[in-house]
């Protein structure tokens, strides 16, 4: 459950988790929002804009709407040992 005030539109390791509870699961990828700088890439800070963005488990990758690749971390990437949050798909 979220904190009342935490606002997981703000870019950071722990509300990319917080959001994958309950993100949508399709074709291989979690669908996920965040605020997003200028350049289109996830920002740590408020921006004017939120834009959607697509996490691959298989590979721990994050893209943006037009599947750039904007981050990698291996602590997401399951063939390396993450296990997205369990519920049902």
């Amino acid at each position: 459950m979220t904190e009342p005030g935490r606002d997981l539109r703000l870019f950071s390791e722990d509300h990319l988790l917080a959001q994958l509870e309950t993100a949508p699961f399709q074709n291989g990828y979690f669908v996920v929002e965040f605020y997003a700088d200028d350049g289109g890439r996830p920002s740590r800070k408020p921006t004017g804009r939120v834009e959607v963005f697509y996490l691959y488990p298989s590979g721990g990758t994050l893209r943006d709407k037009d599947l750039n690749l904007l981050w990698y971390d291996s602590s997401f990437d399951t063939y390396r040992g993450f296990r997205p949050p369990e519920r049902q798909r």
